[in-house]
């Protein structure tokens, strides 16, 4: 008797769809919720890192081919005559930005200006800012995501439990026809949280890497760069 009823609910339970649509669709309206998040966010943080993968390396490339030109011997000014028009990446943005503050700077004497040189800093320095929040920019999703996506899901793991046990109350019955396709649908959410967080804190570490390692770059050029408009507004001061 005991081998037939469970040979019934054996049979039972394999009638019921367990693919992931079948399961999102038979969970309740607060873990669809919870999944539907995870999935959105899971995608957005897909979506920001390939933008960011790209991103980084174009400006990678661009600091490289800017360096070259600015290490190869080449007038300054004239190296500004062809970027000042439209500067595109960040390191060409910052020299721009020190080459305006230094050509502001002379007098119509052609004299420098007292202070020159701390404005010319000053300059430099907010430009860096402006381009390293935006080379930073959105990677505070990614570690959003990576951090509180498991605890969404275990939230939805943990509702849809709650309501799968209120099933089994509810019918009186404990066989794994009845418990099986509730516990299911809740493990997902917890699935879904690992599966958004796991690739977001990844990328999130060596996208944050890469950005460190750009913002360093912008502030050693900076600072090589002050250097040299002091000499130069030193000797124009002399």
């Amino acid at each position: 008797m005991e081998t037939e009823v469970l040979a019934a609910a054996g049979a039972t339970a394999a009638e019921v769809d367990f693919s992931l649509t079948a399961l999102f669709l038979r969970a309740t309206i607060t873990v669809k919720i919870v999944m539907a998040m995870l999935i959105v966010a899971s995608f957005w943080s897909w979506a920001i890192i390939i933008d960011k993968l790209v991103a980084y390396r174009k400006l990678q490339r661009e600091t490289t081919m800017f360096e070259e030109a600015f290490w190869s011997g080449q007038p300054l000014d004239q190296l500004f005559d062809r970027v000042s028009k439209n500067p595109r990446s960040a390191i060409e943005k910052v020299f721009v930005a020190g080459m305006v503050e230094f050509r502001r700077s002379f007098a119509r004497s052609g004299q420098m200006t007292a202070g020159a040189t701390q404005r010319i800093e000053r300059a430099l320095n907010v430009a860096i800012a402006r381009e390293d929040d935006k080379i930073q920019r959105r990677l505070t999703f990614l570690a959003t995501v990576g951090s509180i996506s498991p605890f969404v899901g275990l939230f939805g793991t943990v509702w849809g439990i709650k309501n799968a046990f209120e099933e089994i109350a509810i019918q009186q019955n404990t066989n794994l026809a009845t418990v099986a396709p509730g516990i299911a649908e809740a493990l997902v959410a917890t699935a879904l949280g690992l599966l958004a967080a796991i690739p977001a804190v990844i990328f999130f570490n060596k996208l944050n890497s890469d950005a460190n390692q750009l913002g360093g770059a912008l502030e050693n050029f900076a600072d090589e760069f002050g250097v040299i408009l002091s000499r130069q507004s030193d000797s124009k001061a002399g």
